[in-house]
């Protein structure tokens, strides 16, 4: 597997709204729009981004770090066969495709391939 870069920083909170609010009026991002994703996406200047997304019921609030693939279908085919624990399917929304994958250390990551890179 080939790491490109990192793309991609999400926060899944139960505290979304304020969340958003600080890194919009904080942290001074822009907000984004992508379609397909119930996240809030804020434009980072290098052209990654970050998410705000709804902690799921029952979840705890948790981080994700998006590693840039080239084709997440190879990368995430190379995850399983390594044994790591992944999602069943790849997601997608407008901008990305990816998949998430709990890594040695316990903690939630991304393979994501940009839709827009061409």
């Amino acid at each position: 597997m080939r790491i490109l870069g990192l793309t991609y920083v999400g926060s899944h909170t139960s505290n979304r709204h304020a969340m958003s609010q600080f890194v919009t009026d904080v942290l001074g991002l822009d907000p984004q729009a992508v379609e397909g994703s119930t996240a809030d996406f804020f434009a980072l200047p290098d052209g990654a981004s970050m998410a705000v997304a709804d902690t799921d019921p029952g979840d705890v609030d948790e981080r994700t770090v998006g590693f840039r693939v080239a084709d997440v279908v190879v990368a995430w085919e190379e995850l399983k066969a390594a044994g790591i624990e992944t999602d069943p399917e790849i997601n997608e929304n407008s901008r990305y495709r990816y998949v998430h994958f709990r890594a040695p250390d316990g903690r939630l990551y991304e393979l994501v391939e940009d839709r827009d890179a061409s």
